[in-house]
């Protein structure tokens, strides 16, 4: 780089810092390349009004005179937030501006314009001002909202064709230093949502133009950008604006009186944001509780997993309010509540039960799909909705050919994973699903199979015609067809099926066996002993403990069991000593008894409840058909020192407690 052209670098670098806040300036400096010749060009072409070529900060280079590019129109409907769902509502504007532009001639023909080629058709006729060029962005944008998908496609291709909207994005980039912060803020949201891409020229030029005003944008204009780069994808322009909007949102904090710009800035802060400011944000939020609003409560749970950001506080503030107010929420806001609350993994237990009996208590009002769609969310829960699976089934059992594969599927799933005993009605149910998956058959893959028989057998129901489907050769080939071997958690399926095959020994019509070739290797890892666990049965046992204990047993090469204890039976005089050696199976001997001890993770089990999931309710119901008294110990329970010796006693030996100090919780099978 010469001299000179040092010189000038320097020049205007200290001419624009001494005009500058600290906000701008380290907007200004985050924006900058160091090694970028052409800085001064770059930085301030729409200053100068220069109409030369010039390349992006991302590096994208422009290869057209045109201010943007026709490939890549974005059709997709972006989520609405509430404070510029209406484009034309600009209450923040003084009073003798917003009186002039309604009483304008313009402004009346652009109110009754119905697609964005009318706006542009209007815009032949005029010569639209600065506030109506960014009028007419904001209602282009607006009359495709309400648009089906194939329309607002259509629609937007002839905008693009159209000539005016090539010199109507001229216009907007002309007199971008002559608007308004509002003005910029709805103008880039409405080039964004109509598809104009991000990394042209004009939208380029209003970033640049937003970090350089960013300390004139009040509340509201803030929010409109934030809600802007949501959706807005990553390079140094929309990084540089998002690091200096949160200088400013941490600066202007105290005086944020809003609660939806609030939540705007938090989600804009995202889970990059310091824990210290995401705490002051907590802080100012739960001083805002009294202005919540229903919709507040829902986008506020949102807002902190967008986040990543756990405040029991306020999500305890906000599902209060949900729960008082069920029957006023749509399905997608409802939806969308859970989809968080699994997120930030907050399970609040009346929360769960009150949403479920609601969902119950109106399914004729939700389509089949919504329905499905919730009981998928609270299996990602860990939470057994039982008001609403007892209701679904009843529906099922009504008409199961209303299902879709994919339904049936989800439906599968998720009443094996949750293990919700229907009673009276199981069998019914399962026949019915049964039925419908007959139907699917002849077009279902052989994973999808696979997927279905799995979830049966977790279930304990074995119907012959997808067994004998799945375990046919040709079907078995399609697998290799995809992977050059078996997946492992294909793998583990096939073993899971062969294994109640081999042990249930349902009856069918036709004996089917599951080939070794697709049972991979079986026997699971090892892990080493639980020292605690060992160390507290040890104590529980006494002098017996090396004849009756056996730690880390594997049975059938499939099931890991935490430690073995065989003892006698009551009122039998003597220990009949384990003949087998670790990883042996034998039968106990009729005057003793195995306990299969299991050390099992929280997850393990229905949320709130001593219900366990599908695969370890089909592991207890496995081990009392080989002969053991599955002993589930949960490793919250491990962690109390003081207790875990006493609590592993009454389970070893409940025949020594009296009936009123028998331990709680009997763990059920399936």
């Amino acid at each position: 780089m010469s001299l000179r052209v040092t010189e000038e670098v320097v020049r205007w670098s200290l001419r624009y810092c001494s005009r500058r806040s600290p906000v701008q300036l380290r907007s200004f400096l985050l924006t900058t390349s160091i090694e970028d010749r052409s800085f001064p060009s770059q930085q301030f072409a729409h200053i100068w009004g220069t109409r030369q070529s010039q390349t992006c900060l991302d590096r994208s280079p422009v290869s057209s005179v045109r201010f943007y590019s026709r490939g890549g129109i974005h059709s997709q409907d972006l989520e609405e937030k509430e404070h510029v769902s209406s484009p034309m509502g600009r209450s923040s504007l003084p009073a003798e501006i917003q009186s002039d532009e309604k009483s304008s001639p313009f402004s009346d023909h652009l109110r009754h314009c119905g697609s964005p080629s009318d706006v542009l058709d209007l815009a032949c006729q005029y010569s639209p001002t600065v506030r109506q060029v960014s009028n007419c962005l904001t209602h282009m944008w607006s009359t495709t909202k309400k648009m089906s998908d194939d329309q607002r496609r259509y629609e937007l291709q002839l905008m693009f064709e159209h000539p005016e909207f090539d010199k109507l994005l001229q216009k907007a980039m002309k007199r971008v230093g002559h608007m308004c912060s509002d003005d910029l803020a709805y103008s880039l949201l409405g080039m964004v949502k109509l598809g104009v891409p991000q990394g042209s020229r004009v939208v380029q030029t209003f970033l640049r133009t937003c970090q350089e005003n960013l300390n004139d944008f009040d509340e509201k204009g803030l929010s409109i950008l934030a809600s802007c780069l949501e959706h807005m994808e990553g390079n140094a322009n929309v990084s540089a604006l998002k690091d200096g909007m949160r200088l400013v949102v941490e600066a202007r904090l105290p005086r944020i009186k809003n609660v939806m710009a609030l939540q705007t800035m938090m989600r804009l802060l995202g889970k990059d944001a310091p824990l210290d400011l995401k705490q002051k944000l907590e802080r100012k939020a739960l001083s805002m509780t009294d202005q919540f609003s229903l919709p507040n409560t829902q986008y506020m749970i949102s807002t902190m997993a967008t986040m990543g950001f756990y405040s029991k506080p306020l999500l305890d503030v906000c599902s209060k309010t949900i729960k008082e107010n069920l029957h006023g929420i749509p399905f997608n806001r409802l939806y969308k509540v859970l989809q968080s609350c699994r997120v930030l993994h907050y399970r609040d237990l009346d929360l769960l039960t009150g949403i479920s009996e609601h969902i119950a208590s109106i399914m004729d009002i939700w389509t089949k799909k919504q329905v499905v769609l919730f009981l998928s969310v609270f299996d990602n829960l860990a939470f057994c909705p039982a008001a609403l699976m007892e209701a679904f089934a009843q529906k099922v059992i009504a008409n199961p050919d209303a299902l879709t594969l994919k339904d049936l599927l989800c439906v599968l799933k998720v009443y094996s994973s949750l293990n919700y005993d229907l009673q009276h009605q199981r069998q019914q149910f399962l026949e019915s699903l049964s039925r419908a998956l007959d139907s699917y058959l002849p077009k279902m893959s052989g994973f999808e199979l696979l997927k279905a028989v799995y979830h049966l057998c977790l279930l304990g129901h074995f119907p012959s015609a997808p067994l004998e489907q799945l375990l046919q050769s040709t079907s078995l080939e399609k697998f290799s067809t995809t992977a050059p071997k078996f997946l492992p958690n294909q793998e583990r399926m096939f073993q899971t099926v062969n294994l109640c095959l081999g042990l249930e020994r349902p009856p069918l019509p036709h004996p089917v066996t599951v080939p070794p070739s697709v049972l991979g290797d079986p026997v699971p890892s090892s892990p080493p002993v639980n020292p605690w666990l060992s160390q507290d049965l040890r104590s529980v046992l006494g002098d017996q403990a090396d004849s009756m204990l056996q730690e880390m047993v594997v049975v059938e090469n499939f099931y890991l069991i935490d430690a073995v204890i065989t003892k006698p039976l009551p009122n039998q005089p003597s220990v009949t000593e384990a003949g087998s050696r670790a990883g042996e199976e034998c039968p106990p001997a009729e005057s003793s008894q195995r306990i299969a001890v299991i050390c099992t993770p929280h997850s393990g089990f229905c949320h709130g409840t001593s219900n366990p999931r599908g695969p370890l309710a089909v592991k207890i119901r496995h081990l009392k058909i080989l002969g053991y008294n599955p002993v589930l110990v949960t490793e919250l329970e491990l962690q109390s020192e003081e207790k875990r010796t006493d609590f592993l006693r009454g389970r070893i030996y409940p025949e020594h407690l009296s009936s009123d100090t028998q331990p709680k919780g009997d763990h059920r099978g399936s």
